[in-house]
C-alpha cells in the first residue's frame, strides 16, 4: 500500500491510525484513503483496542427482552443509537438464570466492552450479577447500587390515562381494571397516577375490578362486574390484554364502545391498533429508552450527567384512537 500511494510505510501506518500531530498533508492523506479503499483495506480492530482500551463496544445483558414480544423497542432504541455513534451493541439474554447471567458479565468484562446496560422486562429491582464496571447503566429496573436507571414515568402515565377521560368529559362511574400490588410498580405507579389525576379534577374512582393481566382473567372479571352491578361509564385498563378481555365483556353484554363505555388503556401494544374501534393507550417509551441508555453509557446525555445515579423517567405518551367519547347523559346502561 505505501508503494502505491508513494509514501512511506510509517506515513500509511500515521493516517490509518489517525495519528494526531504527524504533519502529513491533506494531499498525502487523501491519496492514502483512497488507495486504502482501492484495495479493500479494514483496519484490525482487536489490535486497535489493544492500544487505544477502547473496544466501542457495548454489552447489553437482558432477562428475556429479546425473545418476549413487548420488550423489542428498548433492543431497537439501543442498537439505532449505538450504531448511530460507531458502536457495536452486543445484545445477550441470561432467562433469568442468575448463573448464566454472572457467567455473562465474566464474558463481556473479558471482552472490555466500553459499558455494560443490564435491561429487564418487568421493571423489578435486581440484585447486581458482580458488575465491576465503572460505565454501568439499568434500563428498565432497578437496584440498591448507586447506578443511573432509565424507567418509563409510570405515574406520569396514569395521569395521561385519567386525563383523556377527563378530557371527554367524564367524572363519574370510572373503574380500574387489573391487579394493583406494592410490589409490581408499573401497576402501583399507574394507579397512582389516575387517582391523582382523578382527584385534582373533582372526581375519584367508582371502584376497582380486579384480576389478572390477561384477557381471560379480565373478560370474567368484567362480566361479573356488568352482570351484578350497574355498568361503568368508562374502564381504565391496566394493560392492553386486559383491554382486550374487557372489549370482549363488553360486546357479550351489548354495550358499545365507546358509546356505551369508553376504555383507556396502557402499553400501546400492536394489540392497541387490531381492536376495533381501535385503542386509546399509554405507550411504553421503550426505544427512548434504550436510546437514552446508550447515551447514558457514552456519557453523551447531558440531561443525565448532574445527576448519575438517580432514576430517569422517560415520558409515556398517550395514543389517542377510537375507544373515547363523551358520556352519555342520563343513567348509564344496564
Amino acid at each position: 500500500m505505501a508503494e502505491r500511494a508513494g509514501v512511506s510505510v510509517t506515513t500509511v501506518s500515521f493516517v490509518l491510525n489517525e495519528r494526531p500531530g504527524s504533519g502529513i498533508s491533506v494531499e498525502t492523506r487523501d491519496r492514502v484513503l483512497r488507495v486504502a479503499r482501492e484495495m479493500g483495506y479494514r483496519p484490525n480492530a482487536a489490535a486497535r483496542s489493544l492500544r487505544t482500551q477502547v473496544t466501542n463496544t457495548i454489552g447489553l445483558i437482558s432477562d428475556q427482552i429479546v425473545t418476549d414480544n413487548y420488550g423489542g423497542d428498548l433492543i431497537r432504541g439501543a442498537l439505532a443509537t449505538a450504531l448511530q455513534h460507531d458502536h457495536l451493541l452486543i445484545v445477550v439474554e441470561s432467562q433469568d438464570d442468575p448463573e448464566v447471567e454472572r457467567h455473562l458479565v465474566e464474558d463481556l468484562l473479558a471482552r472490555q466492552v466500553d459499558g455494560i446496560i443490564l435491561a429487564t422486562i418487568t421493571s423489578d429491582r435486581i440484585q447486581l450479577p458482580g458488575i465491576r464496571h465503572g460505565r454501568t447503566v439499568l434500563l428498565n429496573c432497578t437496584s440498591s447500587h448507586a447506578l443511573p436507571a432509565i424507567l418509563a414515568d409510570e405515574l406520569g402515565g396514569g395521569r395521561e390515562a385519567a386525563n383523556a377521560l377527563l378530557r371527554a368529559g367524564h367524572r363519574h362511574g370510572i373503574f380500574l381494571v387489573g391487579e394493583v400490588t406494592d410490589t409490581l410498580r408499573p401497576a402501583r405507579e399507574r394507579h397512582r397516577g389516575v387517582t391523582a389525576a382523578l382527584g385534582e379534577a373533582g372526581a375519584e374512582l367508582e371502584g376497582m375490578i380486579g384480576c389478572r393481566w390477561w384477557p381471560e382473567s379480565a373478560y370474567d372479571a368484567v362480566s361479573t362486574q356488568l352482570s351484578s352491578r350497574e355498568a361503568p361509564r368508562a374502564l381504565i385498563c391496566l394493560n392492553d390484554r386486559v383491554a382486550f378481555g374487557a372489549y370482549q365483556a363488553l360486546a357479550d353484554a351489548g354495550l358499545r364502545i365507546p358509546d356505551d363505555v369508553s376504555v383507556v388503556s396502557f402499553d400501546d401494544s400492536e394489540l392497541a391498533r387490531w381492536l376495533r374501534p381501535q385503542l386509546t393507550s399509554v405507550a411504553l417509551p421503550y426505544f427512548d429508552m434504550g436510546r437514552i441508555a446508550v447515551e447514558s453509557v457514552l456519557g453523551l446525555s447531558q440531561e443525565w450527567a448532574h445527576a448519575p445515579d438517580q432514576e430517569h423517567l422517560v415520558a409515556m405518551p398517550v395514543r389517542e384512537r377510537g375507544s373515547i367519547a363523551a358520556p352519555r347523559s342520563g343513567a348509564a346502561p344496564a
